[in-house]
């Protein structure tokens, strides 16, 4: 029996792009981005046992609240980030004083709600937020003002005098990507501390059986809000870095498929252990960015098709990985329990 040549669907990998450092420093922003908005969804799901799924407004309200005192109201950059911060953390315990009060699923059904308000708010608000059309400089008056014009003035400082000592030709995006995972590691080491104090013990006894720590006298809601704030203040510091790695923000970037990814991510890492979500988050943004290298016919594998089916691959592997190793790669069965 012989096949018609025409009847075989050719396919190919292309390598050359596996040597390209600027992409996989990008690749590596991405990751490092990711990783930071996971933290906050272990520090909630993981150790205090409530499921959040508004990760993306955090993400969303620190990027918009930081570009518009930039953009709108003449603020430095850098006196913006603190109060983009305390903005997405005041945000976060408005919306939890109410909704932490519901049982675990409700509580998830909440926070989708609340960030699809933000995400369609931003998208709406054309006059504050550029709509669809988007953020990112201020061309009127004589001089275009940019957000991330005071960030580009030091990554361009940090390039010269310190990557350049050992790096010809650096890459732009090369001192953002340290910064993110600077603040990676800032971040693994500060809550991996704050786990083990009694404030941390506190958590997991609300993870494992709220009533109980309620019954010895631990205001439980209070710790919730707490650990939402915290969630919060992580999903603003990664929204301020996908804004400086993008240059500009849509509505369209804040979609729930952002919190769903960084729930995959720390699927992958494994529940209760935030180094975990570090390799979570580099082998997940890999895999997916490394079958952009795959090259198939179109048609019938159009450009649409072919980003579908990037995303199954990911899909296939997570349920692999969920049916071996359903705890994670460094989590422990023992820590896959979420309150009721």
């Amino acid at each position: 029996m012989s096949l018609d040549p025409g009847t075989i669907v050719p396919l190919a990998v292309t390598f050359e792009s596996f040597t390209d450092v600027d992409f996989w420093i990008s690749v590596g922003i991405i990751a490092g981005t990711y990783t930071i908005v996971a933290l906050g969804l272990q520090l909630n799901t993981g150790f205090t046992g409530i499921v959040n799924f508004g990760q993306a407004a955090f993400m969303a309200i620190g990027a918009y609240t930081m570009a518009i005192l930039v953009l709108k109201a003449g603020f430095s950059f850098w006196l913006s980030l603190p109060i983009a911060v305390l903005a997405a953390m005041l945000f976060g315990v408005i919306v939890g004083l109410p909704s932490l009060r519901l049982r675990a699923d409700y509580f998830a059904i909440a926070t989708i709600a609340m960030a699809e308000v933000v995400r369609l708010f931003a998208q709406n608000a054309r006059g504050l937020t550029g709509g669809n059309q988007g953020l990112f400089c201020d061309t009127e008056g004589d001089t275009s003002v940019c957000y991330t014009n005071d960030w580009r003035d030091l990554s361009d400082s940090i390039n010269e005098n310190i990557v350049s000592n050992f790096w010809s030709n650096p890459d732009t995006l090369f001192p953002l990507f340290l910064v993110v995972w600077l603040t990676v590691g800032i971040a693994v080491v500060a809550l991996s501390y704050f786990q083990g104090t009694p404030w941390g013990r506190v958590l997991r006894a609300i993870r494992e059986d709220e009533d109980a720590a309620r019954a010895l006298g631990k205001n439980t809601l209070l710790y919730k809000l707490q650990s939402l704030a915290i969630s919060a203040c992580l999903g603003a510091i990664a929204g301020f870095f996908l804004a400086l790695n993008l240059a500009t923000l849509h509505p369209i970037d804040f979609e729930p498929l952002v919190t769903f990814f960084a729930f995959s991510v720390l699927i992958l890492g494994g529940m209760a252990n935030y180094k975990g979500v570090a390799l979570g988050a580099v082998l997940f943004w890999v895999v997916l960015e490394a079958t952009r290298f795959i090259e198939l016919p179109d048609p019938p594998f159009t450009e649409t098709r072919l980003a579908s089916l990037r995303l199954a691959i990911t899909g296939l592997l997570l349920i692999g990985l969920m049916a071996f190793r359903p705890q994670g790669i460094f989590g422990k069965r023992e820590e896959m329990v979420i309150g009721e």
